[in-house]
């Protein structure tokens, strides 16, 4: 399924397992731009938006790489955002039983893989930026994407592929 941003009520359907592509505009955001959005305010619209937790390299107009950065980081920033309409975030590892709950009935956490920032750039284009004056990798950049591919990690009924590979991985270390 392609999905477009703003994204609707449709990623309510999505289970945790399901691959989809995702078009349109997405917002870049790590620590420090969560602070700072927290701070100063959510300079795009956040009705259907996608975060994406990266900080991307870019040179002029061009996206060189943009690999996810670790969500977990992001764990307890991720909330205003989602209070305020964001309907997906993407990144890598996952997310903490927190933020699961707080995308139920509203939205979904997509999984980009690792190492493969050249690929999410060939998928890029350059729109804008935002908090350009906290450094490339922390500023908020506004990225076009063309159908990158993704998997949906966390879905709106609180399924949490993360969570339930750590659980099968801890049984089978006998620590459970």
């Amino acid at each position: 399924m392609n999905l477009e941003t703003p994204l609707g009520d449709e990623v309510l359907a999505l289970r945790a397992g399901d691959r989809v592509t995702l078009s349109g505009v997405v917002y870049t955001a790590r620590d420090e731009a969560h602070l700072a959005m927290m701070r100063q305010g959510i300079p795009f619209d956040p009705a259907g938006a996608a975060v994406y937790h990266c900080g991307p390299v870019v040179d002029g107009d061009r996206v060189v790489a943009a690999g996810p950065t670790t969500s977990a980081r992001m764990n307890r920033l991720s909330g205003f955002l989602l209070d305020a309409g964001v309907r997906a975030l993407i990144g890598k590892g996952g997310m903490d039983a927190g933020v699961t709950e707080q995308l139920r009935d509203r939205g979904v956490y997509l999984a980009f893989t690792g190492g493969c920032a050249a690929l999410a750039a060939a998928r890029m284009r350059l729109e804008g930026v935002f908090f350009s004056d906290l450094g490339m990798a922390e500023a908020v950049w506004a990225l076009g994407l063309d159908r990158l591919p993704l998997v949906v990690g966390i879905d709106s009924r609180g399924r949490n592929l993360f969570a339930e590979v750590q659980a099968r991985a801890e049984v089978a270390a006998g620590r459970t």
